[in-house]
């Protein structure tokens, strides 16, 4: 069965992690194009703006991952009227998520900047970006409804032209308007608007026309009892208020990560953010058999399919293991020649390069709470997600303040190895528990 082998998973997996790979470049070409036209108060305040709202989307990231597991499951069980209510009830929840978040813009705005340390003349630049930006709410959150839609089915050849659409109109936009224009600031933000809505118009034709939703409005119509039926509008709040926290909580693990490393220094600060960066590297290749496996877990769970179910998430983890040996050796090998490449710093490279072991060990275990992440996006446990990523930053902050106190910043990345080899271990604990849901075919 086309299914069951490595080939056919890689070929899932490699427009992914393609796509994800394709996100950095973006912020490349928009620092690049503020820095040769604009001053430093317009480069930091593209770097706030974009951390604010990098955390409020990610913040409603579940509306991706959420959807991916219902959609799979319908998929797998073969019903096409949930499928297509779906659909549009993950569309209907992020288009009214984005419209609140626009009559909430003022609140939102205000309240962001104040917290932000800056200076007047930055925070204004920041307002100047965020009242454009936020316009767009209501295109990006339908959009990730959409992602997760095309990732539910299996078409990630289809994510990966809906991202490189999506990043290329906004690479055109933004050197249009910044460097073409000189709109600085307000030209990132408006090329980013235009380049989220258009995306939207895109993903939605994609979409529409492989499901055959050639009428969607007639077809909303005849689903509307069940697009709204109650107890699975519920269902779809209880797994992504889960999966909020679950999100809420992995960014206050590596929020304290970060704190605890400035207590060290700047140059301790600085060298474990250049370690990060090999870590969120390989997550990009880590996070393209983590999404192949919730398609794939998905669709074998809602057709009630236990050994396939079993087949494709041992294959699948066979597959993000070895390429987390293959990315923990390429960090080891090449580490220190890398290094020089993201800093200048002499004291930063050598504190970077005694520590890069340890970012080593962390791919090298990341692997198996991706993977079971994926299982459980895609057969909706979202309580289980939640708990064991609540335990996880527990365990890490109880045993890091300790280490912390004794090893220093070693302390600090021995418990952050132990934060990720927890996450997995949790998951672990409660995957037995989708076994016995399941009923062999």
């Amino acid at each position: 069965m086309k299914q069951n082998n490595y080939l056919y998973i890689i070929k899932l997996a490699i427009p992914i992690i393609i796509a994800n790979a394709s996100v950095p470049l973006l912020g490349l070409v928009d620092t690049a194009a503020i820095g040769q036209t604009a001053s430093a108060s317009d480069l930091g305040a593209i770097a706030l703006a974009a951390l604010i709202f990098s955390f409020v989307y990610w913040g409603f990231g579940f509306l991706r991952m959420g959807t991916t597991g219902f959609i799979a499951q319908a998929s797998g069980a073969e019903d096409k009227n949930e499928l297509h209510a779906l659909v549009f009830r993950s569309i209907f929840l992020g288009a009214t998520i984005g419209l609140v978040l626009v009559v909430l813009q003022k609140l939102i705005g205000e309240l962001s900047v104040y917290l932000l340390s800056a200076s007047d003349e930055i925070k204004n630049l920041v307002k100047d970006y965020f009242y454009i930006r936020i316009l767009g709410a209501p295109a990006t959150l339908i959009t990730f409804s959409l992602l997760g839609t095309l990732i539910g089915m299996g078409w990630t050849k289809r994510l990966l032209w809906v991202q490189l659409f999506l990043n290329g109109l906004n690479i055109a936009f933004n050197v249009t308007f910044v460097v073409g224009f000189g709109m600085g600031v307000k030209g990132i933000a408006l090329g980013t608007v235009l380049a989220e809505w258009l995306t939207l118009f895109f993903a939605g034709y994609i979409l529409f026309k492989r499901l055959e939703l050639n009428r969607p409005w007639e077809r909303i119509q005849e689903l509307k009892t069940q697009i709204f039926d109650m107890p699975k509008l519920i269902a779809l709040f209880k797994v992504n208020s889960d999966i909020m926290i679950r999100t809420l909580a992995l960014l206050s693990g590596f929020a304290w990560f970060a704190n605890e490393g400035a207590k060290f220094g700047d140059h301790t600060l600085a060298a474990n953010h250049v370690l990060l960066q090999f870590v969120t590297l390989s997550a990009f290749f880590l996070d393209g058999y983590a999404h192949v496996v919730e398609m794939l877990a998905g669709k074998a769970f809602g057709a009630k399919n236990k050994s396939l179910f079993m087949l494709q998430v041992k294959q699948s983890t066979v597959l993000a293991g070895a390429t987390a040996v293959v990315l923990a050796l390429l960090v080891y090998i090449s580490g220190n020649t890398i290094i020089p490449l993201l800093t200048k710093d002499l004291q930063v490279q050598t504190i970077a390069s005694n520590y890069k072991n340890y970012a080593v060990f962390y791919i090298l275990f990341s692997f198996i709470a991706f993977q079971l992440d994926g299982v459980f996006i895609g057969v909706t446990r979202s309580k289980e997600m939640r708990n064991a990523t609540l335990l996880s930053m527990v365990a890490f902050i109880g045993l890091g303040m300790l280490l912390v106190h004794y090893y220093g910043n070693t302390g600090l990345w021995l418990s952050f190895i132990f934060y990720v080899v927890v996450r997995g271990f949790a998951l672990g604990l409660y995957y037995p528990g989708i076994l016995r849901m399941l009923e062999v075919k």
